[in-house]
């Protein structure tokens, strides 16, 4: 099988060639909603972005400061990434934009990203907690700033950086963990002067040069989501006698946490075929099913894993004994609470565990689960294609209330699997 587009990267492209001067062509662009999110309010904002055909967009960019007042509300629909995102990019311009989202993305808290923007100079008005829908008036002249992140977050680091974009001087990100680093690296691949230090403490500082000229003329080829990919792989890896291979996925270390673990629990799992396309490493990722054990995934690995926690929990509960996860309470401010999202599916599917503020322990069967749970989604992709998979290993099946939010991240997601042998039908 092949992964659909990273969505991380696929969102990052099409923001980067709005930003550039000149026609950025992007070949593989994932296109579920959440990146035709992004590619509407890039239209709003004066870029042009049209798709050419399947996964195949253009985009002519406006450059650096050159975004116009949007003539509609923002709709960021369930994307986060957009969200947040997109407020560092408007933050610098001296507009009022206004930005909602779908009930789950009305739900996440944005004072993550509120907090520094401000400081910076943008103004910002939203409901209590920082919640959606908010307006966002940038300044004609932010100011640089150094900020040391609080939580890791590749989403909020970006956010930070993308408004340094357009602010003269520099300025700098401190994140205590390494995340996700796809911003940085499309960014230098722009023309955009980014560095990036280790501190005393083992911190890392990465530092934008503000108000560069990025360049388009450029042809960005998306590698496979490793998020995405991740069902396939745990899927092949709980049923004995899989055997599976998933071609061209992202395998940047900043991403590839989930891989180690399922190493780590004794998955015959390799990397075939290693390269570099576009700046990033991809592979083929070679799966076989069977003689999984629980581990103990260590809290420093959590930003590279961050959203394959949910299907993590799957491997875990199919897993000969138990597999303790520290270091997840960032999981309680996505889509959905996913920390008690996945408590509540694993318990309604038979399955034992402990849950804490900031971690969670599953307690593995050696084998099939019981199954036979209505697991609730709480509108959140992730969680639903999760269990999902859990019910390929369930001793009776497994459902779900609703998977319409699986097109936000992997559409054609339940063919796809059913493809590889499994059987998913919808109710």
């Amino acid at each position: 099988m092949r992964a659909p587009g990273d969505k991380s990267i696929s969102h990052r492209a099409l923001m980067f060639g709005a930003l550039s001067v000149g026609e950025t062509t992007i070949e593989g662009l994932l296109e579920g909603e959440d990146i035709l999110s992004t590619a509407a309010a890039l239209r709003q904002l004066g870029a042009d972005a049209e798709r050419q055909g399947e996964g195949a967009w253009r985009v002519r960019g406006v450059g650096v400061g050159g975004f116009r007042e949007p003539p509609d509300v923002l709709d960021m629909g369930n994307s986060g990434t957009s969200a947040r995102l997109l407020s560092g990019l408007v933050a610098s311009h001296a507009f009022t934009s206004f930005m909602t989202g779908d009930a789950s993305l009305r739900r996440r808290p944005m004072m993550r990203v509120i907090e520094p923007l401000s400081r910076m100079g943008a103004r910002f008005v939203s409901r209590q907690g920082g919640r959606l829908p908010m307006a966002i008036t940038g300044a004609a002249m932010m100011m640089p700033i150094e900020y040391r992140l609080p939580v890791a977050s590749a989403q909020v680091k970006s956010a930070i950086l993308l408004a340094g974009l357009n602010t003269p001087g520099e300025t700098t990100v401190i994140e205590p963990e390494p995340t996700r680093d796809h911003t940085e690296r499309m960014l230098e691949g722009f023309g955009a002067t980014v560095r990036t230090t280790t501190l005393d403490d083992g911190a890392r500082a990465i530092t934008i040069v503000g108000q560069p000229e990025l360049t388009g003329s450029r042809h960005i080829v998306v590698p496979g989501d490793p998020s995405s990919a991740a069902f396939a792989v745990v899927a092949a890896a709980i049923r004995p006698g899989s055997d599976v291979l998933v071609e061209n996925v992202g395998i940047n270390p900043t991403r590839a946490g989930l891989y180690v673990t399922l190493r780590d629990m004794g998955a015959a799992l390799s990397f075939d075929n290693p390269r570099v396309m576009g700046g990033e490493q991809v592979a083929d990722i070679h799966v076989r099913g069977g003689g999984l054990k629980g581990v103990d995934v260590p809290p420093q690995r959590a930003p590279s894993m961050i959203d394959e926690y949910p299907v993590l929990a799957v491997a875990a509960a199919c897993a000969e004994g138990t597999t303790r996860m520290q270091g997840v309470a960032e999981l309680r401010a996505k889509e959905s609470d996913r920390l008690a999202s996945v408590a509540a599916g694993l318990e309604i599917n038979g399955v034992r565990f402990e849950i804490g503020a900031d971690y969670l322990n599953v307690q593995g069967s050696g084998g099939g689960v019981s199954g036979g749970g209505l697991v609730t989604t709480h509108l959140d992709h992730r969680i639903a294609m999760a269990f999902l998979v859990l019910g390929l290993a369930a001793k009776s099946p497994v459902a779900v209330d609703d998977g319409a939010p699986i097109a936000t991240s992997f559409p054609g997601f339940v063919d796809l699997m059913n493809g590889l042998g499994a059987r998913i039908s919808h109710g």
